[in-house]
């Protein structure tokens, strides 16, 4: 076991090392200057064509009518957003403070705002190289377009050997290990139980495939995420005066070394990024490629359509979500305690110190659950395509077998070298994907041009007809 331990931790090292980050967050100011960082110039513009129309009656019933694909856009962004709201959000962000510092939470936020060019190229690609099975259905993601746009067939098949094993580490083991991990803090059972009775409650979702995923994470990702960051602003609310210093620890730290007690002491600015890079992308997926895959099902009319839900992606996960777990922490104090209070532990002592009534660690509790229960449908489907780009269509039964029995073995595993493995298996996903999208830049460049050209002037003639209708009134 010693020798799996080392041989990760200099893969890990490697992978996130200097070359890494920099090819990280170089590929994402790269898109920005070609996309001309809609992420920051068109925010009007990308709010109203998603969360503007996502709760209009009249527009999802148009999306249902409209595009070819398996499930509404709508749908499709819930899911992706249900993937990404996992564990990385609650006890992923924990491990990083406790890590890299407070400083490392600065960091997730500089990875999701340079991310957000990059996922919105992810899905337009997706889309853009999307294919048609033979039942029908839609298959896409990075091994498609590393194939059919790049032209790199082996590209394709690297990345989908790797995304086999990441997306049952990341989430079969990880998500099941923190919903475990959390449970047992609270109620004493068998952690084999609870992973039987997350195994069944997986497996009555995912054997409907996409269509039973998309319609399970349409309701359940609004509410879980609206729920979690209400409850940080009852925090931020009850602790104002004391938000501003924490806030200020936060930059601070992320820029000079740190020298507090327990695991982040003498933690170094390097340390801070690698932690809080490394984190973040785990929890925003940006730069993995694997939302990509779940985006490709969309039923829409142009591939921009769908990647404009890039932006509000990790909006709602890091900027938010994340936030909600990290300032909270902060504000506690106990990020500084040591090892010996992380992971989804930490973050439950946080909310209960900071919130009245002694019910914090229950609200983390079931945010952990709806989390890691949604991570688990959605990160499945991941691994399902991934198999049957590279088996072909007769794997997708072995994969929902294989699905279950990692939940099992999630439910008995070891954190530490658990979210070790989770940073490795990201690593080997994000190089291939990263190496596609700087290929493809051009391609990316060329069609968010075309739509925005297209949709720019409707959306300025939209807002102008509303406008002149409250005027009547």
């Amino acid at each position: 076991m010693d020798g799996i331990l080392n041989l990760n931790g200099m893969l890990n090292g490697f992978i996130w090392g200097p070359p890494g980050i920099i090819l990280l967050i170089g590929t994402g100011i790269y898109l920005g200057i070609r996309l001309g960082f809609p992420q920051f110039t068109h925010i009007r513009f990308i709010v109203n064509r998603t969360l503007g129309r996502a709760f209009s009656k009249k527009y999802r019933e148009e999306a249902r009518q409209k595009g070819e694909g398996d499930i509404t856009s709508f749908q499709a962004a819930m899911t992706a957003v249900a993937a990404v709201v996992g564990s990385g959000n609650v006890a992923g962000v924990a491990t990083a403070l406790v890590m890299g510092g407070p400083g490392a939470l600065f960091w997730m936020w500089v990875a999701a705002l340079i991310g957000m060019a990059t996922k919105f190229s992810e899905i337009t690609l997706g889309i853009k190289y999307r294919v048609v099975d033979k039942d029908g259905n839609m298959s896409g993601g990075p091994m498609y377009y590393l194939r059919d746009g790049m032209g790199q067939k082996w590209l394709g098949i690297i990345f989908a050997i790797v995304t086999i094993p990441a997306a049952f580490v990341i989430s079969a083991v990880v998500d099941t290990n923190t919903i475990t991990t959390a449970f047992m803090e609270i109620i004493d059972v068998p952690p084999i139980v609870i992973g039987i009775i997350l195994a069944v409650l997986t497996g009555i979702v995912i054997i409907g495939g996409i269509k039973s995923i998309g319609r399970v994470c349409e309701i359940i990702a609004p509410f879980m995420g609206a729920a979690y960051i209400l409850c940080g602003l009852v925090i931020i609310f009850l602790h104002l005066p004391q938000v501003p210093s924490a806030l200020g620890q936060i930059i601070e730290a992320a820029f000079q070394p740190q020298s507090g007690l327990g695991g982040a002491a003498g933690a170094s600015v390097w340390v801070a990024m690698r932690y809080g890079m490394a984190r973040g992308i785990f929890s925003n997926e940006a730069g993995l490629g694997s939302g990509a895959i779940v985006h490709a099902s969309a039923r829409v009319e142009h591939p921009c359509q769908q990647a404009v839900w890039a932006p509000i992606e990790l909006c709602i996960d890091t900027l938010l979500v994340c936030s909600v777990t990290g300032l909270t922490i902060v504000l506690s104090g106990l990020w500084n305690v040591g090892e010996s209070l992380s992971g989804s532990a930490l973050t439950m002592a946080a909310f209960d110190q900071m919130l009245p009534g002694g019910f914090g660690d229950l609200i983390v509790l079931g945010a952990v659950l709806l989390f890691g229960y949604s991570c688990l449908i959605t990160w499945y489907y991941y691994a399902e395509k991934a198999m049957e780009f590279f088996f072909g269509e007769k794997s997708k039964f072995l994969v929902k077998v294989l699905w279950l029995i990692m939940i099992l073995v999630g439910s008995v595993s070891t954190l530490g070298f658990v979210w070790d493995l989770a940073d490795t298996t990201n690593g080997l996903m994000m190089i291939p994907n990263l190496i596609g999208l700087l290929a493809l830049g051009g391609t990316v460049a060329r069609l968010k041009k075309e739509y925005f050209n297209e949709q720019l002037p409707l959306d300025k003639a939209e807002r102008e007809a509303r406008k002149g209708l409250k005027l009547q009134r």
